[in-house]
This record gives structure tokens, C-alpha cells and sequence, in this order.
């Protein structure tokens, strides 16, 4: 796939190097040419900088890789509010959270994932890749097979499989971003429209509060074996 990343930062980089390993084309742009250049450079294959604008041009999706504080700017940058941006997968990670405590910046009700399709009229934009670091990532992907019980399995080594929950309201771009997402070693789960996006930023904001307290956010969370559902 034609893909356009929007910023340069870790997560810009961790998934850009497992879809560039995929063989997708890669198209990069942030705040400056310099550090788009030189993640290109690094990402090596099919990856080139480009000014934000044409990162967004043509693409069969986006990802909106930057910082909450600088998502208004950077969709301006593209002027996605003219549309520039309509019927293409926006693919959205972002974490509208406050530093060290995981309370939500959005208003009551609000999600950021909506509040940027407020931003990009007409884009396909799905919530998804914002729940762990971007290092994970980098990581080799494993191999995670789905047993008798239902209950998936981690490759030889004992690594689990990592499921990213997304949501959106376009069949297509959940398809394109669940492609995206097996791409990097994770299992796409789609829990929804779009409606659910603040649902999932909650959780971002649950695990981002427990870690900062020192606690690890999976000790918090029952372990629930999942169960085949007869078709």
C-alpha cells in the first residue's frame, strides 16, 4: 500500500520500519523536512520525505503519528479541512492524555478520534496503535495461533500476540488499518464505530495513570480466557 506518515517521531519510526519490512510504499512528513529526511533515510526501502500536503495526496491510508497538542496544526498544515483528507483511511494513535496522570484532555463526552474527523472532513478516521509504546513495534512479530479453546497462544519463545483494538465507522479503512496492524505482529480487534473511540482512550488513560503510579497496568486487569462462539 501507498502509505503517508504525518510526523517523525518513535511511533512514526516503530511502525513505519514494520510496514516498510512489509514492502508498503512509505511517504513521510512533520514540522521539519530535515527530520522527515532523515527518518526516510533510516527507514530505508520504498520510504521518502515529502512536504505534509503531499504525504496526504493519494494515499490508501494515513497515519496521524504526532502529539495531541500538535494534531490541530498539522491537519491545518494539509488542509484537511477542505476535504483534502476525504475518503482516506486516517489512521488515529494519538493520546489526548495528561502527562503522569492519564486523565483525559477531551471534554465530557468528547473523543480526540471524533474531534479529528471535526478536523478532516470526510476522512475515514480510525482509533487504533495507541495503547502501547512504540518500541513494541520493533519487535519481531510472533506468531500467535488461536487454540481449540479459543484462547491465543504465544510463538516459541512464550511471547503473547498483541491485540490492537480499533474502531471507525468505514468497513474499508478498518480493513486497511486491521491489514496495517497484522503488519507489525498485532491481531486487530474491532470493537465498534467510531462512537467507542473514547472508550478505548479511556483504557490509554487507565494504563498510562497505573504505570506513572508505579503499578503495572496488567496486574489490574483479570485475566479472562476468551471462548470460541459457535458459528
Amino acid at each position: 500500500m501507498r502509505i503517508g506518515i504525518l510526523g517523525t517521531g518513535a511511533l512514526a519510526e516503530g511502525l513505519g520500519r514494520g510496514w516498510a519490512h512489509a514492502g508498503h510504499e512509505l511517504v513521510i512528513g512533520g514540522r521539519s523536512r530535515a527530520k522527515a529526511d532523515a527518518l526516510a533515510e533510516r527507514l530505508g526501502g520504498a520510504a521518502r520525505a515529502a512536504s505534509p500536503r503531499e504525504v496526504v495526496t493519494g494515499r490508501d491510508a494515513v497515519l496521524l503519528a504526532v502529539l495531541w497538542a500538535g494534531v490541530e496544526d498539522v491537519l491545518r498544515s494539509v488542509d484537511a479541512a477542505d476535504g483534502r483528507l476525504a475518503g482516506t483511511p486516517l489512521i488515529d494513535p494519538t493520546n489526548a492524555v495528561e502527562h503522569g496522570v492519564g486523565v483525559l484532555l477531551t471534554e465530557h463526552g468528547r473523543s480526540a478520534a471524533g474531534r479529528i474527523a471535526e478536523l478532516a472532513p470526510g476522512a475515514h478516521v480510525v482509533k487504533a496503535l495507541h495503547l502501547f509504546p512504540a518500541e513494541q513495534w520493533t519487535r519481531p512479530p510472533t506468531n500467535g495461533v488461536t487454540g481449540t479453546d479459543g484462547v491465543t497462544e504465544g510463538d516459541s519463545d512464550g511471547k503473547q500476540a498483541t491485540t490492537v483494538a480499533i474502531c471507525g465507522d468505514d468497513a474499508a479503512a478498518l480493513r486497511v488499518t486491521s491489514e496495517l496492524v497484522r503488519d507489525v505482529g498485532g491481531i486487530p480487534a474491532v470493537l465498534g464505530p467510531l462512537d467507542r473511540a473514547r472508550q478505548l482512550e479511556e483504557v490509554a488513560g487507565f494504563v498510562i495513570g497505573l504505570a506513572f503510579a508505579g503499578f503495572d497496568p496488567a496486574s489490574a486487569v483479570p485475566h479472562v480466557p476468551t471462548r470460541t462462539i459457535p458459528a
